[in-house]
């Protein structure tokens, strides 16, 4: 079982993936900062001012101050601006992803569409035979 997994881990496959994840667990983060960062001030400055992290509408009708204050309490809560960072987040993700598979499959129909060079076949049997003939004959 042990040799199995050995086996199993050492695949290319399961490598390619782990670094997959990982360069995608890093490449997730410095979206969320791009949107957090950058984006969500822009935004922001449209809505007035408003940081646009703290939109949020209470269910229980309460009053709170901030967002942070009403999960504290435990008012049940639509975090609105959480959610639009997230789907934020989710279209810049996919669009990269896309970009990139977009650019694979690009050199991959190259590679596939470029002619193999044709392999020279030697001298074919015919041509052996009457080499060795004329080389007999002199």
């Amino acid at each position: 079982m042990v040799q199995e997994f050995k086996d199993f881990i050492a695949k290319g496959n399961v490598m390619d993936m782990a670094v997959g994840i990982i360069i995608g667990a890093a490449f997730t983060a410095i979206v969320s900062s791009l949107v957090a960062d950058l984006i969500n001030p822009i935004i922001g400055l449209f809505l007035g001012g408003i940081d646009f992290k703290e939109l949020f509408i209470v269910l229980d009708g309460g009053e709170y101050a901030t967002l942070a204050d009403a999960e504290e309490a435990g008012a049940a809560v639509f975090a609105i601006g959480r959610f639009i960072m997230a789907i934020i987040n989710f279209l810049i993700i996919a669009f990269v992803v896309f970009m990139l598979v977009k650019a694979v499959n690009r050199v991959k129909a190259k590679e596939e569409a470029a002619p193999e060079p044709e392999a020279d076949p030697g001298p074919s049997e015919l041509d052996i035979l009457m080499e060795i003939r004329d080389s007999l004959k002199k």
